[in-house]
């Protein structure tokens, strides 16, 4: 395993094959995001189940590879120049994967850079506050009992987010057109994981939004979705 030896991790999550791309995952919908990018690309890759029952995010061996303690983070054996490389940060590994494959991202400058400004929109937007949302609303729903502000707050922001989704959708297959891209692998599990995950369908009123519901429909039927979804596997 000599193009790995330099990564710690793979201490604790041994490859089976050190010449493929090396995933530290769970099917969150931060971490289906990188299972479904590989899927598409038809990159080989090997994946690895973080635990957050024992904490394998917090072991010595993981925050090596991303001191943030979150999932999911790559090794690539083969980077840059042939050079290994260790990525964390769902939206960078999403880059680089379809820079690396010269696939799920346009080539002209100006569509470029506007799918990576909805990349954007889900790391600094979607993500974070449908992750609140979700935590008021379904985890820590029994600490909030006495106060709605918390639901209250991330359900308008919730709503908020998803009637810009459906603005930009309405005339279009996907969020850059025809062309499926890293722009709706960053967004659709987060929108699917509203109904699939909070159970919130009700609260936040998804119906209102068929526009986005149908685009979550055709990204989630996707096979390589249909695989992603599911990556890593329960052991």
């Amino acid at each position: 395993m000599p193009r790995l030896s330099a990564f710690p991790i793979t201490q604790k999550w041994p490859a089976q094959n050190p010449d493929v791309i090396q995933l530290y995952s769970l099917p969150t919908p931060n971490g289906v995001k990188v299972s479904i990018a590989l899927e598409e690309l038809e990159l080989p890759y090997e994946a690895h189940r973080v635990s957050f029952d024992t904490d394998d995010q917090m072991s010595p061996e993981f925050l090596s590879l991303n001191p943030n303690n979150k999932i999911p983070a790559i090794i690539d054996p083969h980077g840059p120049d042939d050079t290994p490389i260790g990525l964390f940060e769902s939206g960078a590994i999403l880059l680089y994967l379809a820079e690396k494959a010269g696939r799920l991202i346009p080539n002209d400058p100006i569509g470029r850079y506007e799918t990576i400004q909805w990349v954007m929109f889900q790391v600094g937007g979607v993500g974070p506050m449908f992750g609140q949302f979700g935590h008021f609303y379904k985890y820590a729903a029994d600490k909030v009992a006495n106060n709605s502000y918390p639901v209250e707050r991330y359900t308008k922001e919730a709503r908020r987010l998803l009637g810009v989704l459906e603005g930009r959708l309405l005339d279009r297959q996907f969020i850059m057109g025809d062309e499926y891209t890293i722009a709706d692998i960053a967004i659709f599990p987060w929108v699917r994981g509203l109904s699939n995950g909070y159970d919130a369908e009700e609260t936040l009123r998804l119906s209102d939004f068929k526009v986005v519901n149908a685009w979550v429909k055709r990204c989630s039927e996707r096979p390589a979705s249909v695989k992603g979804l599911t990556v890593p596997a329960k052991n």
